[in-house]
């Protein structure tokens, strides 16, 4: 009778979806949100957090929004930096730790972007050509382009001669820059910070559109793992790294000022563009 006893508890507590990853370094997740991995901007988030957490962080790398979404929900990393769109499709798992403010607001803008050369001055007028996309689960990267146009009862697909997906919202710069496609889906403060650190790059693009401002990536943990202790420390680290010196290094790397308490309700335009796309 033990011995069932024990295996059956065993067995819940693997199939159960509340059980975190065994402890170890706090393990946060990352997509090419920012600029495609820059390695010491990595390595100085990852100092920063270390110090503030008295603990080991480990940074997780993913392609798409898509796998490290599922790295949160499965339980394989503790929190990741995420997007609103994901953010808002699993609002009901997942909880907000912080949102980082940008030039003094917790918001940004989705850039259409087009060659600087390009007679190009709305998105009507890039009909017919290549598009780059950054990701389908982005909002600045897909979703802000693709409701706009179903405004225009238009799809992607209806309205491009072909659209991609460049993982990487400086890839879609460098599509449009090198001719690859003709416009791009583009996440505004990525567009300005390259503006500073690579200008030749984007002096090659122009920028076409901006949507209105909208909730900035945010940081996420799974919603049942909120009092957890690490992630606790984690939430309460990520909104102190402008208190130290370290982590004032590594938000001026990611020119970003601070990380503040999130509100969910940054995220309402968000919403309110998932709802063109599903008729909601």
């Amino acid at each position: 009778m033990r011995r069932r006893t024990v295996l059956a508890s065993g067995l819940a507590a693997i199939l159960s979806p509340a059980v975190g990853r065994a402890r170890g370094p706090f393990r946060l997740g990352l997509t090419p949100v920012f600029l495609d991995n820059d390695a010491i901007v990595i390595a100085r988030l990852r100092a920063a957090l270390s110090e503030a957490m008295a603990e080991p962080v480990e940074l997780v790398q993913r392609r798409t929004y898509q796998e490290i979404t599922a790295t949160i929900l499965d339980g394989s990393v503790d929190a990741a930096w995420i997007c609103g769109y994901p953010y808002l499709q699993h609002r009901e798992s997942l909880a907000l730790l912080g949102v980082p403010v940008w030039r003094d607001r917790p918001l940004y803008q989705s850039y259409l972007i087009a060659r600087a050369d390009a007679q190009a001055g709305a998105l009507a007028d890039l009909r017919g050509g290549v598009h780059a996309f950054s990701d389908p689960d982005s909002n600045s990267g897909y979703l802000v382009t693709a409701s706009d146009l179903a405004r225009m009862s238009e799809t992607p697909e209806s309205f491009f001669s072909r659209s991609i997906f460049t993982y990487g919202h400086r890839n879609v710069v460098r599509a449009v820059a090198g001719g690859l496609t003709t416009s791009g889906s583009v996440d505004g403060y990525v567009w300005e910070t390259l503006a500073q650190v690579e200008p030749a790059l984007t002096a090659q693009t122009k920028v076409v559109a901006k949507s209105e401002w909208l909730g900035f990536p945010p940081f996420a943990a799974r919603a049942d793992r909120t009092a957890d202790p690490a992630v606790r420390r984690f939430g309460k680290a990520l909104r102190s790294l402008d208190q130290t010196e370290a982590g004032r290094a590594a938000l001026q790397l990611l020119f970003l000022d601070r990380v503040q308490q999130p509100d969910a309700h940054l995220f309402d335009g968000i919403a309110r563009r998932m709802a063109l796309l599903t008729g909601g």
